[in-house]
């Protein structure tokens, strides 16, 4: 029969009413009659799928309202699925024609209920034989004491499921055994239905009621579309490889699956088939289980709003653009901080030394102004443009720094043999597009356990997986939420991959890590938790890479009690908290990181927290970018701090950063502020609102027995007892450039400090040594360094160009040595009631003012420095010295007016004298510039404690 002979719309009204096997058949006839048997997907073949006994809906049970891609080959998997624990036979591959000779399992029915043939279960495993099937006839069926099955046997529930209840314990001691379409009820004398230590049973569409699912290895497990609930649990126990698929788990009152022991060495006949049958099955994702956010989350581009869901490559926003968005731009124009300190305007006394006394006028105007070329010093390549014809990395008015983008699941594989082992294996058990929900606890593993999750729902729990003593995880694609405590725990060397998972909603840490857990996690989307999002402690380890870390409302990641995690191009953003803290000696190596509109800072470090943190994009926050609290220390390297409403870093009293080849521009107030006022959060608030809850669940951890000691920890780093500013770029900041009001040394080398609106370094407290070095000061708004009176500042080999200030203004003690202050807008060198200082072979030439003043009663030595004429008919003098003062002695200064040929900076050519590193380009610059000096001042740290930025937290 021609199937063009009827209308296709008619023909498949007629093929719905064929069964399955004549479908077949049809199937097989040629090809138009294929193609019309295919096109009854979503009638005849969805009908069949659901009208099986064996199996429910296919995306049952966490979205039964999806359909599947195909409900052929949904029933397809189904037969497959069922035909399982039939195929334990031995194969014959000798010869072809021996399949047709092999001796063929005929299986003979038993009916067993009121009635019929045999009334009890029982009695009607006496007498079946093997791979018979017993037909159970609806009714409960109820045995006072426990039944052994002997032989391979099929029990089959008839009717709709829940018809037919078994009151039983039943201990399989034979190959293989099916039960289909079951309730499963524990019996007076035990909770446990079915135990198995050797054979595999398969379940289909059965439910566990109060009841618990036993397998002990070599033994091996199959449960599909099963219901576990009322407290009913699946307990494995070294098993070498069991598949859940398609279950439900609720209510459970401890772990709704545990799996313990190692997988043991011997393997039964079913391992082959489980794990042929484990790959063949579709990939599952859960719902709105993708690796980028929803598009609702936004990023500031070149193109305007850009969703965080596509990779972001050229970060790009004008610092007015930010002042707009966040409404700080009134703020940030005369940014008024502490002791009615103003950074956005010059003061009185700056003013009064101004040629004529006030502003340009016609006339001066018109006076020649030679000026000494001074663009070829040390960090003058930071300066000029880059060779891809980009902007100059150290003056550009907006910041366009290069943010990576997220590496995919399977790039994270190609460069990770590790993950690639892991994601590949299949040894354990496998839970597969299962729910977990309200209930205690999800998967459980212990002692050297395995488990593979792909696919599944955690939700309402208290606990979505436990992983501990030594086992191994795998979870892929599942979704975490709504969990009362962790998501996800890890500890005691627990390891494995956790990679593209949805874990969101919980109610402490997304993922919790501890003592010695090592996983590695991957491609996630860690989201909206009331708690931190990953929590790293008690010399927990793990690779936190590539991930989406959002929305939490505390620190996206924490690391406290010597956690020790490598946090690695990730997306952290959106937090309430700050993005990452790093607290109680955490340590850490946090790299290549977009770290980005967080409510505290980007990244918190305090109370002995020493990460390494290097080459992040810490952005866009609304408060400071970095914070370094009481105690912190670290190595903070090349890392892009910009466009945040506070300060780009805040450094805090008794703490030991070193800061080197960082890019912080274009924030809204200080570039870089170090303060040492007490911290009082940091000592009163160490309660709950400081941190995680660390003992869970009740238990006590003696944390001093993880601590590594103080030696080991600092091995690998260079020794500091002063903190470390060196070879950074601070530019175009709102207030300030670099702020010090602290009561302890440090030391400042070779940074560009460039552009900003307030003064380019201002030293208002400082009863230790301030050591500034071999820096470029250049172009800022105010002064280029102020040191106030009672404040200990040594300058030494500085460049101070064209600031819109006095070059140096300096009222305390000190050494100010072998600087070039060229083409300030005030005075060159301003010294006032200073009590004791040395200004030697410095050359300074003033824009406007003059050289260099010395103002009221100064004590000092003021010798061979060199002064060049500014201007042509200037009425002031290049050196001014107040009449009435005795106490400053001045040497061999050399003052010139101008003659021909022009003034050249020379011998040594134009201060600072470092250069770039051999090998770097300059947009790798500034990290790591080398320095002209050889000695460096140390000091011993007091202890002390702060206050700090107005905007900073420890979360």
């Amino acid at each position: 029969m021609e199937v063009g002979n009827l209308p296709v719309e008619l023909w498949r009204i007629i093929l719905a009413y064929l069964p399955l096997p004549d479908l077949g058949r049809c199937c097989q006839v040629c090809r138009a009659w294929r193609e019309l048997i295919l096109s009854l997907d979503n009638t005849r073949w969805r009908q069949l799928c659901l009208g099986c006994p064996e199996s429910r809906h296919p995306n049952w049970p966490s979205q039964p309202h999806l359909e599947p891609p195909s409900w052929r080959e949904a029933l397809k998997q189904h037969a497959i699925a069922t035909r399982t624990w039939t195929q334990n036979g031995p194969e014959l591959q000798s010869s072809a024609c021996l399949l047709f000779l092999r001796r063929r399992k005929d299986r003979k029915v038993w009916h067993v209920g009121p009635g019929c043939e045999l009334e009890t279960l029982r009695s009607a495993l006496v007498v079946a034989g093997p791979y018979d099937r017993v037909v159970l006839h609806p009714g409960v069926y109820e045995e006072q004491a426990e039944i052994v099955m002997k032989v391979p046997v099929e029990l089959l529930g008839l009717g709709q499921l829940g018809e037919v209840a078994l009151l039983v314990c039943l201990e399989q001691q034979c190959p293989t055994a099916r039960l289909c379409n079951l309730v499963f009820m524990p019996p007076w004398f035990s909770t446990v239905v079915y135990k198995t230590s050797w054979g595999h049973v398969q379940f289909d569409n059965c439910n566990f009621e109060g009841a618990q699912l036993q397998v002990r290895g070599p033994g091996t497990c199959q449960a599909r579309f099963c219901s576990f609930s009322q407290g009913s649990s699946a307990h494995l126990l070294g098993v070498v490889l069991s598949l859940l698929d398609s279950c439900d788990f609720s209510g459970s009152d401890t772990a709704s699956v545990t799996v313990e022991g190692p997988p043991v060495s011997e393997r039964n006949w079913a391992c082959k088939h489980l794990t042929s049958l484990a790959r063949t099955f579709p990939s599952y994702r859960t719902s709105g289980n993708n690796s980028s956010p929803p598009t609702d989350l936004l990023v500031h581009t070149s193109g305007g709003h850009q969703p965080l869901g596509v990779n972001v490559k050229n970060e790009h926003m004008s610092m007015e653009g930010w002042l707009h968005k966040t409404g700080v731009g009134a703020v940030c124009q005369a940014t008024v901080i502490e002791d009615c300190w103003s950074e956005g305007e010059c003061s009185d006394r700056e003013e009064q030394i101004l040629e004529g006394g006030g502003g340009y006028d016609a006339k001066n105007q018109l006076n020649q102004y030679y000026r000494i070329p001074c663009d070829n010093h040390g960090l003058s390549h930071l300066l000029k443009p880059q060779k891809d014809r980009s902007p100059p990395v150290g003056s550009s008015l907006d910041p366009t720094p290069v943010a990576p983008e997220l590496l995919t699941f399977q790039q994270e594989l190609d460069r990770d043999p590790e993950a690639q082992m892991l994601a590949a294996s299949t040894l354990g058990c496998i839970v597969k597009r299962c729910l977990f929900r309200e209930g205690k606890g999800g998967v459980h593993l212990s002692n050297y356990g395995r488990a593979r999750l792909e696919g599944n729902v955690f939700r309402g729990l208290n606990y979505a997986v436990r992983c501990i003593q030594n086992s191994t995880i795998v979870m892929l694609r599942n979704e975490v939420c709504e969990c009362r405590a962790s998501g996800v725990f890890l500890r005691l060397a627990a390891q494995g991959l956790i990679a593209e998972n949805n874990i969101h909603g919980n109610g402490e840490a997304g993922l919790d890590i501890r003592k010695g857990a090592n996983p590695i996690i991957v491609c996630n989307r860690i989201h909206s938790g009331l708690r931190s999002g990953v929590v790293v402690l008690g010399n927990g380890k793990g690779s936190l890479r590539s991930n989406w870390i959002y929305n939490n409302k505390e620190a996206g990641v924490y690391i406290l009690f010597s956690g020790n995690p490598v946090v690695s191009g990730n997306h952290i953003f959106q937090g309430q908290a700050a993005g990452i803290a790093v607290n109680e000696n955490g340590r850490g190596v946090i790299t290549n990181n977009v770290i980005r509109e967080n409510q505290w800072g980007g990244v918190d470090i305090r109370r002995g927290g020493d990460p390494i943190l290097k080459n992040n994009f810490i952005c866009y926050g609304y408060s400071d970018g970095v914070v370094v609290g009481e105690r912190g220390r670290g190595l903070i390297e090349g890392n892009h701090v910009y466009c945040n409403k506070g300060c780009g870093v805040w450094i805090m009293s008794s703490s030991l950063p070193q800061l080197l080849g960082n890019y912080i521009t274009h924030n809204c107030m200080y570039g870089l502020a170090v303060f040492c006022s007490r911290d009082r959060r940091g000592v009163e608030g160490e309660g709950r609102d400081g941190q995680e809850n660390l003992n869970e669940e009740g238990e006590l951890f003696a944390w001093e027995s993880d601590l590594d000691s103080e030696d080991e920890r600092h091995s690998a780093r260079r020794s500091i007892s002063v903190a470390l500013v060196e070879s950074n770029c601070l530019n175009f900041n709102g207030a300030v450039g670099l702020y010090v009001k602290s009561s302890e040394p440090l030391n400042v080398f070779a940074n560009l400090i460039n552009s900003n609106r307030g003064t380019g370094v201002t030293v208002l407290q400082s009863s230790q040594l301030t050591r500034l070095a071999n820096n470029c000061i250049l172009n800022n708004g105010c002064g280029g360094v102020t040191v106030e009176k009672e404040c200990r500042a040594e300058l030494r080999g500085n460049g101070i160009y064209k600031n819109g200030g006095h070059g140096v203004s300096f009222s305390g003690s000190g050494q100010i040595v072998e600087n070039d202050v060229v083409g300030n807008r005030g005075c060159g060198i301003q010294i006032s009631n200073s009590t004791d200082v040395k200004v030697l072979r410095n050359r300074v030439q003033p824009a406007r003012g003059c050289g260099m003043t010395v103002l009221g009663p100064v004590k000092g030595v003021i010798h061979d420095n060199l002064l060049f004429q500014g201007q042509t008919g200037t009425r002031r003098t290049l050196l001014q010295v107040d009449p009435g003062n005795d106490g400053c002695v001045l040497r061999n200064n050399s003052i010139l007016t101008f003659t021909s040929p022009a003034w050249v900076l020379e011998n040594p050519p134009p201060r600072p004298l470092v250069s770039s590193p051999c090998g770097l380009s300059s947009s790798q610059c500034p990290s790591r510039l080398g320095i002209s000096m050889t000695t460096r001042i140390s000091a011993t740290v007091e202890s002390g404690c702060h206050s700090g930025s107005m905007f900073c937290s420890i979360l």
